[in-house]
């Protein structure tokens, strides 16, 4: 039971891993045998399957004998099954993987492998025999090999026998029948002549007993694959196989082994040669002989070899016989492309002392020589036209044309491309023309007179390029500009008779904000017969819009190129400028300027005026800072920053916000005296706020304890920063000063203290301690002074 599981597992595993069938065959029973020989040797799953390789088991062989084994010992099967164990040890042996076939051609350049080479190298290619086909009658028996007997009519029997070593099968009743030697149609005749002393009507005229001979199991022969191939040795193949198939069991041939010139040997003599371009090229294995036992396949050294590169079909290097020429190169490279310079061939060849070239004529490539070593190069063509013009630029149908019957002429090149453009300038065509030694001249033509017959035509020579300039090549991109009050400012094409609505029109039309009284077009000076110089620099005219077109008189105003159209603002359009009131007001929320000049005053009466909550001189003011104004703080950050010495980058400037700032303001003097210097004029996107009455005044920075205390009108400023505890050792007490609600700011000890500020006292940086090595040394400084003045006065 072990024995058998432990077969069933490793022909499961090498059928797993065989991933290019091996020619050679050996009968199921003997791969049976051999696998169970090896494995009772103790050789291990890698040993195993190199010599199965070696004798060419093949993976349609495994496939049958693996499928038939699993269906002797399947779950289903009534003999027996495998245990959990013997599934779960199956699963847990290691990988084998065949040994790689080598390609020589792998890592050589296209243009430099050996045609064939490769062939026995292939990954995908299998040379495995078909034993599945009828034995053909030539065949010849020997031991081994297994015959099948059927007789039918008025008797049957179905019988098979294997040839034994001496040649002999053994039939019961009839004795030895020599069968070793003999073709199938021989042995046929040999049995049934034996058999008709069983069967009396098997020779008769009309017999009613039938008797046919096949062969079942084929036999194994041993043959010798010796010389440059990449494992030379003996290999076990089928009786059907061929040299092919042997050189296919030795791993293919070598670098430097001839494909041309394969001998078999038999009894000591050649049986064949073998030339596999004929089997490559032409498709020709007639000489490929079937192998017999004992056999011997030799492959020699090449004998030439030459190369072959340029424009053939399949550039490489090809094996050459002493005796063939440039024209069988050319055959074996496939012919020439259509690229190919076919007049002569170029061959390098390597001499005795130096090297050697030939230029060979197309006439003598069937009798020059192909020596080894040599080097064959075809060239292409020229890459230009021997009957080619060209016509480019201004005309309907511009390419490349033939010169023929019909077209000799530049006036002829003319008419085949169907005529100049309509923007053609006919006055000055130019014909490029190359010279003798290849350079170009150009000459100048005169289209409107030669198409007129009024100028002689001029015949065209092969490579001659014709150009017919454009109008708006030769000129400026003619445009016309339009900006301000429009929806799409740019540039526009111009073209003849271009009115200014016409423009706005292409512009997308006015704006909401564009005037209609006035509308400028500024015109550039162009007079290019003057030659003096002037101080004008432009030209300006105005016009008024009604119903959406131009006001300018009896006479409409045509555009020039380069023309600009300036839509002004109208100065009666403004857009609503919003202001946000919040806090203690009636109505708080957003109004729209109704004046340039609105002042805070008047904006709060209309947000119905103060609450009774409302502290006034707490109001404060955020305003949204201006491009020129923003840019100016930065300014000044930046030089507060130098004079300071501290790093501008430290500061982080551009994280900062700086679009929204405070302004101090004084509600209450604004609302007692409307229109004075504190009811001052807001801007789009002020926020006034209005808050609470708050009766505490905060403390912080410089104190020993910060704090928020009630409000004293009685109380000055020194008095309050003692309820926060007095000064701290680093306050600077000459410094102090009050940020009140309304973001004004007052310094001094002397000011002012209301309801809901801030007293803010600054502090100085903390010194750090000199350390006892600095007092050290300042000591040892000044003791080395002193003794330097005692020492001077003495």
């Amino acid at each position: 039971m072990q024995r058998k599981y432990t077969f069933t597992t490793l022909l499961t595993l090498f059928f797993l891993f065989v991933s290019t069938a091996l020619f050679a065959q050996m009968s199921d029973q003997q791969v049976m045998q051999e696998v169970m020989r090896y494995n009772n040797q103790g050789m291990s799953q890698q040993q195993i399957f190199l010599e199965l390789s070696k004798k060419g088991v093949t993976a349609t062989q495994l496939q049958r004998i693996r499928e038939r084994y699993n269906q002797e010992n399947s779950p289903t099967s009534p003999v027996e099954s495998k245990n959990d164990a013997q599934q779960g040890l199956s699963r847990t042996l290691p990988d084998i993987q065949p040994a790689e076939r080598i390609n020589p051609n792998d890592t050589i350049p296209p243009g430099k492998r050996i045609f064939g080479q490769d062939f026995f190298s292939r990954e995908n290619l299998t040379f495995a025999p078909n034993v599945n086909m009828p034995t053909p009658a030539n065949y010849v028996l020997g031991p081994g090999d297994e015959v099948i007997i059927d007789v039918w009519g008025d008797s049957e029997l179905n019988v098979r026998y294997t040839i034994s070593p001496d040649g002999y099968i053994i039939v019961p009743g009839l004795g030895r029948i020599q069968l070793s030697g003999m073709n199938i149609d021989q042995a046929t005749g040999r049995i049934r002549n034996e058999f008709s002393g069983i069967y009396s009507d098997l020779n008769s005229s009309q017999p009613r007993t039938f008797l046919a001979l096949s062969v079942g199991n084929i036999r194994t022969i041993k043959v010798n694959v010796m010389g440059e191939v990449t494992t030379p040795g003996t290999y076990t193949l089928t009786s059907f196989s061929s040299a092919f198939h042997a050189l296919y069991a030795a791993g293919g041939i070598t670098p430097i082994g001839s494909l041309r010139n394969i001998r078999v040997f038999r009894g000591g003599r050649v049986a064949a040669t073998v030339d596999l371009y004929e089997y490559l090229l032409k498709g020709n294995n007639m000489n490929d002989i079937s192998l017999q036992d004992g056999d011997i396949v030799m492959v020699d050294p090449y004998v030439g070899l030459a190369q072959i590169s340029g424009e053939v079909k399949r550039p490489m290097k090809y094996e050459m016989r002493p005796d063939e020429t440039l024209q069988d190169v050319l055959g074996f490279a496939g012919g020439f492309t259509g690229e190919a310079y076919k007049n002569n061939i170029q061959v390098n060849r390597k001499g005795d002392y130096e090297k050697e070239t030939f230029t060979v004529n197309q006439t003598g490539f069937g009798s020059f020589t192909v020596h080894d070593g040599d080097s064959i190069t075809v060239s292409t063509i020229l890459n230009r036209f021997s009957n080619m013009v060209e016509i480019n630029g201004a005309v309907n149908r511009p390419g490349q044309y033939a010169i023929g019957d019909r077209l000799r002429t530049v006036k002829d090149l003319i008419n085949i491309a169907q005529g100049p453009k309509g923007d053609a300038f006919l006055n000055r065509a130019l014909l490029y023309r190359d010279k003798e030694d290849l350079t170009r001249t150009v000459e100048s033509i005169d289209l409107n007179a030669l198409l007129q017959n009024q100028a002689q035509d001029i015949l065209l020579q092969k490579n001659d390029l014709l150009y017919v300039p454009s109008q708006f090549s030769i000129s400026d991109s003619l445009t016309v500009f339009v900006g301000g009050e429009v929806r799409l400012p740019g540039d526009y094409p111009f073209a003849s008779n271009m009115e200014i609505e016409d423009v706005i029109l292409q512009a997308g039309g006015l704006k909401e904000s564009a005037s209609v009284a006035r509308v400028d077009v500024f015109r550039r000076i162009k007079d290019p017969t003057s030659s003096v110089q002037t101080n004008l620099s432009g030209e300006t005219f105005s016009f008024a819009l009604k119903d959406g077109l131009i006001v300018s008189g009896d006479r409409p105003f045509t555009l020039q190129p380069f023309d600009q159209i300036i839509v002004r603002r109208s100065p009666g359009y403004e857009v609503q400028q919003n202001i946000m009131v919040t806090g203690e007001v009636l109505f708080e929320g957003q109004y729209a300027k109704v004046t340039k000049d609105d002042r805070l005053s008047s904006v709060i009466q209309r947000a119905g005026g103060l609450t009774d909550y409302a502290y006034p001189k707490g109001a404060r003011l955020l305003r949204q800072l201006n491009e020129e104004e923003v840019s100016r703080l930065i300014d000044a950050l930046k030089t507060k920053a130098q004079m300071d010495k501290i790093n501008t980058d430290s500061l982080n400037i551009d994280e900062l916000d700086l679009r929204n700032q405070y302004v101090g303001i004084d509600l209450e003097k604004a609302m007692k005296k409307p229109g004075g210097d504190d009811d001052i004029v807001l801007r789009a996107g002020d926020v006034i706020s209005i808050p609470q009455y708050e009766g505490t005044v905060k403390i912080s920075g410089g104190v020993l304890y910060p704090n928020t205390v009630t409000y004293n009108k009685r109380m000055s400023l020194d008095s309050y920063i003692r309820q926060a505890g007095g000064y701290s050792r680093l306050a600077m007490k000459s410094r102090p000063f009050v940020v009140y609600m309304n973001g004004k700011v007052a310094t001094g000890r002397w000011a002012r203290i209301e309801p809901g500020c801030e007293i803010v006292v600054p502090e100085r940086p903390e010194r750090q301690p000199m350390s006892l090595q600095g007092i050290l040394g300042i000591s040892t400084s000044i003791a080395s002074i002193a003794l330097l003045i005692s020492n001077l006065v003495k």
